[in-house]
């Protein structure tokens, strides 16, 4: 046998493996590309769902921002009432004490009085009640 030819059927047979293995990765290549179709295509549905959800969140933030100036307007009338509540429970209880005495000072005998309750302790409770409406209002906007 003359080593030429045995040279000539090696080469031939490593162009063969190597054709053969072009086609493999011809097909590997074409894999990769419709993956990279796919992934394109995912990475622009996550894109235009990132969008939405920017937009969302604005909505929020600015939906937060208005309750938020909303219940606060609230609360500061609440104040406001509370105080004069207080203001006028004050006087109330002067009104009654001037009673008490006109009366007590006529009828000549002192009679046993019904519990009244204590300004202070009204007032105090009026200020419970403000602070935990205030408490609510900042856990809804939280």
């Amino acid at each position: 046998m003359n080593y030429g030819y045995v040279v000539e059927i090696m080469v031939s047979l490593l162009l063969l493996l190597t054709i053969l293995y072009c086609v493999r990765l011809n097909r590997s290549i074409r894999l990769f590309k419709a993956d990279e179709q796919t992934l394109r295509a995912t990475i622009a549905e996550l894109v235009t769902a990132t969008e939405i959800a920017e937009r969302a969140i604005a909505g929020l933030k600015s939906t937060m921002k208005e309750g938020e100036q909303n219940l606060g307007g609230r609360v500061e009338r609440m104040e406001q009432v509370t105080s004069e509540l207080d203001g006028q429970l004050a006087a109330g209880e002067q009104l009654l004490e001037r009673l008490k005495r006109i009366t007590g000072a006529g009828a000549g005998r002192a009679e046993p009085e019904p519990p009244v309750p204590d300004a202070k302790s009204v007032a105090a409770a009026a200020q419970a009640f403000a602070e935990r409406s205030r408490a609510r209002l900042s856990g809804l906007a939280a």
